[in-house]
Formats: structure tokens, sequence, C-alpha cells
């Protein structure tokens, strides 16, 4: 499993060395190269957008769907941006791994806020386009 942007060169290496990201195949500080991922930049918009969204749900449900939609939407990018920090492939894949337990979390989330009545369709629509852009660019097999 690959990530848009992962370097190949570390889709085999499994642990990644040391050193700055220039030596390594990153060419920028490893603090920074998650910020070069397309995914890790499509789930901080989709992030952005549900954080918009839920500021319209009821004032009830701000410690409820609220909380989770926006938790489960801020864990993508987290998630994505820790896995690539530690440069190591098995733990980078376990990283996208939860990210994408947490897309389907946050597409949940989506569901039954339409259903509750507190999105329109139009506003559902909108909110999975984006959700399945950042969910189209972290899984690419190549096993």
């Amino acid at each position: 499993m690959l990530v848009a942007g992962w370097p190949a060169s570390h889709a085999d290496s499994g642990v990644n060395q040391g050193g700055t990201d220039a030596a390594n195949g990153w060419g920028m500080a490893s603090g920074e190269a998650y910020r070069q991922l397309e995914t890790w930049q499509s789930a901080m918009t989709l992030v952005e957008r549900c954080y918009k969204l839920s500021r319209r749900f009821p004032d009830d449900e701000r410690f409820g769907l609220t909380s989770q939609l926006r938790r489960a939407a801020v864990s993508i990018p987290s998630n994505v941006a820790e896995g690539a920090c530690r440069h190591n492939n098995n733990v980078f894949i376990n990283h996208v791994s939860i990210a994408l337990g947490s897309h389907a979390e946050v597409e949940t989330c989506i569901e039954i806020a339409f259903r509750l009545g507190y999105l329109k369709s139009d506003g559902k629509a909108a909110l999975l386009e984006v959700a399945d852009t950042s969910n189209q660019r972290p899984a690419t097999s190549n096993r």
C-alpha cells in the first residue's frame, strides 16, 4: 500500500535509518515531509469542510455528532502525518490503515447528519465528494 507522494524508495525498504530527508529520498526536513503528501493535503481540506458544515448542527449535538465528526476528520491527516514522520514503511501503513478507518467514520457521521436532517442533500454530496477525494489518494496497493 502506498500513499500519493510517499517516495517509491520507501515502499520496499522497511526502515529508514535517520539522517536528513535529503539523504533518504524525501528532499526536506523530516518534520515537513508529510505536508507534501497529496493525501494529507486533501484530508486537511476535508477537516476544514467538516468544521464549517458542523457549525450548523444543533447545539445539543456539540458533544455528540459534531464532536465525533470533527475528531474523526482530524484523525485522518493526523495519522498520515504521524506515520510519514516515523520513516518506517510498516508503521506508515498502520497509520494509513487507521486513517482509512477514520475516513469510514467520517462518512458514517455525514450519513447520520443527513438522516437526522442536519445536512441537506447538497451539503452531504459536497462533503462526500471531498471525502472521496481524500480516500482515493491513500489506497494504492502494490502487493
